[in-house]
Parts: structure tokens; C-alpha cells; sequence
């Protein structure tokens, strides 16, 4: 049983094994073999214990030094083959980089997108913050507290988006403006306060200027001081920053929104290009946007006391906006989903909007 000869020969063999291996997977299926539970190796050192202690003395070391080389020829053996399976897949998938990864840029932001980030940019400069809110409301937030009073045409079902009702009988609705957000930052929010909210909007609709869906920007200032002269002055520079123009003639009309006092409409003088608008030039006057000071009433319901505070709002459509500076004739086909119709009127997503370098 002391004789080491055997060893010497299951070494060999199993080297030679390891060797030969091609793969991990058959490495380790030469470790099991040899080093596994019930390898030739395993077996051999479970008939230690049967040996007298003379014998144990030789075969003890004996088995443990096979033990250890096999081991480290395997790990030596796996390495190489790691290192082989890694120079053969670097080899095989090598790629140039220096070459793009397309020939053409592909994809392009939305007219509405980039309108929408053309307004954030403008009104940031003049220190709005962006709110938001949810596109479901309820009666409170949507007509009470803007000072619809029941029975407003608004309130209809041929003209709004109306849930089924609830286990009480209220029914939710699509939001049919952003001026929801107001009443939320108002009560949330302690003046003075400087927002606008873009989001979408829902109303019942669909012509060539109208869709059911369609997005609206609506600004709100509050504070103690806030005064007409403030609107104009923001609208002005607003309409100058848009449309890229140093000359800017508007003017306001008296008009009526049950959400401000007094109310008016903002129209521009401008001057039809083709399909596009150019705004500053010509003798044409052209709706703009709706505006006024913030209703007291408004205030009132939003826990502000109106003789202590007042402020202004407006509104205005940005799909009206993106066919007017961008000379789109037909706001249908801005949901249309063409891929046609966004490769003439996307834009390029790695040209930031900013007012330092142009809008767009």
C-alpha cells in the first residue's frame, strides 16, 4: 500500500487530461473525475484510514502534494483557457470606432416638444417655475374654484369630457385647461408665486384648428403689486422672445374669462408668409392669447385674502403657437403620427433651446 508508483501514473494521466482539455467544460469534468467526491483522488485518501500508521506517514503527504499540483494544473489550465475564449471574442467583434454608429442621425423632437421647451427657456429667464397637475380633475379644482358658475356652457357634456360618476355621484373630468394647476399651487403655495403650466388639455373638438386633445401653456403671478402694466410687460417680452423680433406692436381687447378681471385678448400685428406667420412686420392683427388680472373670486377660494393680494394670468394654445411660427397648416397632423410629417417639421434633440444662441 506504500507504494507511490500508482500516484506517480494516475498524475501523469490526469495532467495529460488536464492538458488536453479544450474547453471549461471539460476541465471540469477531469476535476470531478480526479478531485470530486468520488474521484480517483477522493477514493484513494478515504483508504488512509485503513492503513497503519507507517503507511499513512508516506501516503498522507503523498496524496495531499496530488492533490495540490492537480489542483494548481487546473486553475493554471483554466486561466488559459479564459484568456484564449477572451482574444477569440475580442477578435471576432472588433468594431471601428472611429466610424458612427448610423450614417444619419435618426429621430427628432416633436414641434410640440420643442415649443414646449422654447417656452420653459423664455419663461425662466423671467424667473417662472413649471408646474404641473393631473389631466383628471374634479369639479372643484377644474370650474368652482375658477369661478364658473353652474350651468356654464364649459360645464356641458358636448363640450367636455366627463367620467362616469362615482359611488356619491361626482363625476371627474378631463381637465379642459391647465388653469387647474393654479388653483393647486395657490393652495399649496404661499405668494408670491410666478408659474406657468403646460400639459395637455381635452375638449370636444375636431376641425383643422381644433383636436379633442391638444396642449396649453397658462401663466399665473401673485403678489401684492402685481398690476396690468406687469402683464403687458411680460406678454410683450414673451411674444419678442418667441417669435425672434425686436419689433412687437400688440394690442388688448376687452373680453371676458370667468377666471379674471378685467379679462382681454392679445392680438399682434403680423404679417402671413407662405404658410408661416411672421410676427413684427405687416398690418394685419392676429389673437394671440387670452389674459387678465386674477379674479377676486379666485383668490378667495384659494384662501387669499384679494385685498391683500392680487396677480395676473394668461393663456394660450402651443400646438396654435408651433403652427404659426413653424408654418404647419393643420393641427390634425401633428397626431397623425406620419413619420413623413415629423422628418419635415422635427427637430434635431442635440440642439438645446436658449435664448443665448436662438430658440431654434
Amino acid at each position: 500500500m506504500t507504494d507511490t508508483s500508482n500516484l506517480d501514473t494516475l498524475e501523469r494521466d490526469v495532467l495529460s487530461q488536464i492538458e488536453a482539455a479544450g474547453n471549461e467544460a471539460g476541465l471540469d469534468e477531469i476535476r470531478v473525475s480526479a478531485l470530486g467526491k468520488k474521484g480517483s483522488v477522493s477514493l484513494m485518501m478515504r483508504e488512509l484510514g485503513k492503513m497503519s500508521p507507517e503507511e499513512r506517514q508516506v501516503m498522507g503527504p503523498a496524496l495531499n502534494g496530488l492533490k495540490t499540483r492537480l489542483n494548481d494544473a487546473i486553475t493554471a489550465r483554466k486561466d488559459t483557457l479564459e484568456n484564449a475564449a477572451l482574444d477569440a471574442a475580442l477578435a471576432s467583434e472588433t468594431v471601428d470606432i472611429s466610424l458612427p454608429v448610423r450614417p444619419q442621425p435618426q429621430g427628432s423632437l416633436h414641434p410640440i416638444t420643442q415649443v414646449m421647451e422654447e417656452l420653459a427657456v423664455i419663461f425662466a429667464d423671467m424667473g417662472f417655475a413649471v408646474a404641473e397637475g393631473p389631466d383628471v380633475e374634479d369639479d372643484f379644482h377644474n370650474f368652482t374654484a375658477l369661478n364658473f358658475p353652474e350651468g356654464h356652457p364649459a360645464r356641458d357634456t358636448q363640450d367636455t369630457f366627463f367620467m362616469q360618476p362615482d359611488a356619491d355621484g361626482n363625476r371627474k373630468v378631463l381637465r379642459t385647461h391647465t388653469s387647474p394647476v393654479q388653483i393647486r399651487t395657490m393652495l399649496e403655495q404661499k405668494p408670491p408665486i410666478r408659474i406657468i403650466a403646460p400639459g395637455r388639455v381635452y375638449r370636444c373638438d375636431w376641425d383643422q384648428t381644433h383636436t379633442p386633445m391638444f396642449h396649453q401653456v397658462e401663466g399665473l403671478v401673485i403678489d401684492k403689486d402685481t398690476h396690468m402694466g406687469h402683464l403687458k410687460g411680460v406678454l410683450l417680452d414673451f411674444i419678442a422672445a418667441f417669435f425672434e423680433t425686436d419689433k412687437v406692436e400688440a394690442q388688448f381687447r376687452p373680453h371676458h374669462f370667468p377666471f379674471t378681471e378685467p379679462s382681454a385678448e392679445m392680438d399682434v400685428k403680423y404679417e402671413r408668409v407662405g404658410q408661416a406667420v411672421k410676427v413684427g412686420q405687416g398690418d394685419k392683427w392676429m389673437e394671440i392669447l387670452g389674459c387678465g388680472m386674477v379674479h377676486p373670486n379666485v383668490i378667495r377660494n384659494c384662501g387669499l385674502d384679494p385685498d391683500e393680494y392680487q396677480g395676473f394670468a394668461f393663456g394660450m394654445g402651443v400646438d396654435r403657437l408651433a403652427m404659426l411660427k413653424y408654418g404647419a397648416p393643420d393641427l390634425r397632423d401633428f397626431f397623425n403620427s406620419d413619420k413623413r410629417w415629423l422628418a419635415h417639421y422635427g427637430f434635431s434633440p442635440l440642439l438645446q433651446a436658449n435664448l443665448a444662441t436662438g430658440l431654434s
